[in-house]
């Protein structure tokens, strides 16, 4: 069983990811990195030789072989959910965990990133993440297994009973 981590940039993907690879003893798959590594370039030269779409094409076939894979924390890109056969695969074997966090919080998390091209191309950067957001938000909820809020403190901690918790309380996830 896989554990899939989905959510917009800045919700603490790749943070929790490790953390759940450190603990549960599990490979950590980042699907960006997965797709820069196929493609053998960074996702920005990608979107800008060939488009969002050519980019959402690997991000599919990724999906679909991890999806087929065992034992992993994925860390999903942001916009995985795009493409309803992306969770179709990442839901084969395993379960989805959608990271949130209010507006403001993800605007102070990535306003100094670089990594991405702009996904309207004609708005500010904040109007931006508020229209993704709320494009997005429908697609994220009907995906999820479970919803954590990451504005609030994160931990992972292991409970008498050999689990672990991730807060905020209520989400357990069982060891191997």
């Amino acid at each position: 069983m896989n554990i899939v981590l989905i959510g917009y940039r800045g919700t603490g993907k790749s943070t929790i990811a490790e953390i759940l690879g450190e603990k549960l003893s599990m490979r950590v798959i980042g699907m960006d990195a997965e797709i820069e590594r196929r493609a053998g370039k960074p996702i920005p030269e990608i979107v800008e030789e060939y488009g969002w779409d050519h980019f959402r094409d690997i991000e599919s076939q990724v999906a679909a072989d991890l999806g087929s894979d065992d034992e992993l924390v994925i860390d999903a890109g942001g916009g995985v959910i795009v493409r309803p056969q992306n969770i179709e695969s990442l839901k084969k074997n395993g379960i989805i965990f959608w990271l949130v966090a209010d507006e403001e919080t993800i605007v102070e998390r990535i306003k100094d990133g670089t990594q991405r091209p702009s996904l309207s191309g004609s708005k500010t950067f904040v109007e931006e993440v508020a229209e993704i957001l709320a494009e997005r938000q429908p697609k994220y909820k009907a995906a999820a297994n479970h919803t954590i809020d990451t504005a609030k403190e994160i931990f992972a901690h292991q409970d008498v009973g050999g689990s672990f918790e991730l807060a905020p309380p209520g989400v357990i996830i069982p060891r191997g």
